[in-house]
């Protein structure tokens, strides 16, 4: 179900690539990490894509999340690891993100709703502004 708010910077969601994108763009469900919202009830935000293969080589603009900022579900496996792929950095709407389920408790719907640290979001910016070759201005976080 589309989330109908505006998330928060940090935030950790699944988005739907899987209609209007085209080969070799994004075309499946993914988790992103929210980078920037915008004001005045535009209903879109910046997002950067996770994944949990390796890249093969390792750039500047990949970086490896601590499993201890995931949740614990299965695409989050303990053993697997979870990159950021600075490289893959999108304008979505509200529509095509979903909060990430975490089960029921007492019958009641969980969700995560962490968000990652100050500290962990100026490796992810740097890690994006590495993505859009614009890496020398991480100084500047």
């Amino acid at each position: 179900m589309p989330i109908s708010y505006s998330p928060k910077v940090g935030q950790i969601l699944m988005c739907d690539f899987t209609t209007g994108f085209i080969e070799p763009e994004m075309v499946k469900k993914r988790p992103v990490i929210i980078l920037a919202t915008r004001p005045n009830g535009h209903k879109l935000v910046t997002a950067v894509c996770l994944s949990t293969v390796r890249p093969e080589p390792q750039q500047p603009h990949h970086m490896l999340l601590d499993q201890a900022h995931l949740p614990k579900l299965k695409f989050f496996e303990s053993g697997k690891e979870t990159w950021v792929k600075g490289d893959m950095i999108y304008s979505v709407s509200f529509d095509r993100l979903e909060l990430i389920s975490m089960g029921r408790v007492s019958g009641k719907r969980v969700y995560f709703i962490n968000r990652l640290s100050r500290e962990t979001m100026r490796e992810v910016y740097s890690c994006a502004l590495n993505g859009l070759n614009l890496g020398k201005l991480s100084q500047h976080l």
